[in-house]
């Protein structure tokens, strides 16, 4: 047990080493990020010493449950290739313009519909995605326009990170503890709607208090007319991502499991794409550029950390922190330690973990902990950079672009925005469920 625990430990602290001092390294002119390559190394220590045995972890893996991490990973992946297809048919550039145009250089109207576009999207997309395809416009258009981008990279990551609440889909850590609650997504939706809206009304008018004296001060920016190039293609993007919603809501009714849902979503866009490129006798090269830009670093990851808590649950020390938590105050305790938790050992192996946690408990206590922990997992994410992925994605997106936005400056919002909202969703948690 203490071999084990010595391990994860070790593990842990090191990922979060790497991610602040030294995030990647550069072997033949190919950058590796180091966090999911030191979560690997942990793990095949466990497996190597036996620790983490080979026939426990494999039953793990390959088990017919909600929590097999592998169908976890095909609907996240899924779900992420019909976003990013659709951010490179241009649907994003194309908001994002009307954004600009309707604000007619108020940075005050900018700001709002800036955010609610990116809470929007993030709705029906996830965080993630919109991370990666906003923070680089965000960075263009205020050095274009000399305003200073701090305050739109805040709203537009406490917003992804925030709104991610709404749906499974929205977050990883929101899928991988929710099916291993076995909750629908309709039954996610109807205890996490409220929570969501709420902490998205209060935080932007945290927000809008923090940088009022920024947004006073008047912007001047030429917006070229952006044309979609391929319609036909982004009616097909937007139909699939439609159609896998709406099956993704109705999945418990019609006994189908969400992941096979949008991996058939994903499967049916790109047979869609080819057949029409084949037809229209246009450029299938670009069909690869899609795949290329998923987070495949997130395999790895995930498949090592699984490994981790398996050996974690295996050896029994599991069960005793979730014994040690207790049956009282279950919302205050989940939440604030996922909160904590998510900035230690980042949300995605948190959730893992906790989703192991809450098997301590049972009935309404159990649920209980479960969406504690939902919230605390996203809300954790703007804490630090290091409380999600989004977050190392996006200092190192802030770094290509140039972008001053430190650590120190990136945990002092998170302190103001983070620490209410997260009160106010637990208490609203606590009222409603």
């Amino acid at each position: 047990m203490i071999a084990t625990l010595i391990i994860s430990i070790v593990t842990f602290i090191s990922i979060t080493l790497s991610i602040l001092f030294f995030p990647s390294i550069t072997i033949k002119e190919k950058r590796i990020s180091l966090y999911w390559v030191i979560a690997l190394l942990g793990a095949i220590v466990l497996v190597a010493t036996t620790l983490v045995p080979i026939n426990e972890l494999g039953n793990s893996l390959f088990s017919n449950s909600e929590i097999n991490p592998l169908k976890i990973l095909v609907l996240f992946f899924s779900m992420t290739l019909l976003s990013i297809f659709l951010d490179e048919a241009g649907l994003f550039h194309y908001l994002a313009n009307k954004a600009l145009k309707l604000a007619k250089n108020n940075q005050y109207i900018l700001f709002i519909v800036l955010y609610f576009l990116t809470a929007s999207l993030t709705v029906f997309t996830s965080n993630d995605v919109v991370i990666l395809t906003f923070t680089p416009f965000i960075c263009f258009f205020c050095k274009n326009a000399k305003v200073k981008p701090v305050p739109y990279l805040v709203a537009e990551f406490a917003a992804a990170n925030t709104w991610s609440m709404m749906f499974i889909i929205g977050n990883p850590t929101n899928i991988y503890l929710a099916t291993s609650a076995n909750i629908s997504f309709i039954e996610y939706f109807k205890v996490m709607a409220i929570p969501t809206i709420a902490c998205g009304l209060i935080e932007l008018l945290i927000i809008l208090l923090i940088f009022h004296k920024s947004l006073k001060e008047k912007m001047d920016i030429t917006i070229d007319d952006y044309k979609i190039e391929d319609k036909l293609e982004l009616i097909f993007g937007i139909l699939h991502l439609g159609v896998c919603l709406v099956l993704l809501v109705i999945s418990n009714y019609i006994h189908f499991e969400m992941w096979l849902i949008a991996l058939g979503s994903a499967l049916s866009l790109f047979m869609a794409i080819l057949i029409s490129r084949i037809i229209r006798k246009k450029n299938l090269r670009k069909l690869p550029t899609t795949f290329k830009k998923l987070p495949w670093q997130l395999v790895p990851f995930i498949l090592s950390m699984f490994t981790i808590v398996v050996g974690l649950n295996y050896q029994g020390i599991s069960a005793k922190i979730g014994e040690f938590f207790g049956n009282d105050l279950l919302i205050i305790k989940y939440g604030a330690s996922s909160f904590l938790a998510s900035n230690i050992i980042n949300n995605i192996p948190m959730s893992i973990l906790y989703s192991n946690l809450c098997n301590t408990l049972s009935g309404s206590s159990y649920l209980k902990a479960v969406y504690a922990s939902i919230i605390g997992s996203n809300i954790g994410a703007f804490l630090t950079p290091l409380g999600a992925l989004a977050g190392i994605m996006f200092t190192s997106l802030l770094d290509a672009y140039q972008v001053k936005y430190g650590f120190k400056e990136f945990v002092k919002y998170g302190l103001i925005v983070s620490i209410p909202v997260l009160a106010c969703a637990l208490l609203i948690l606590f009222l409603f469920i």
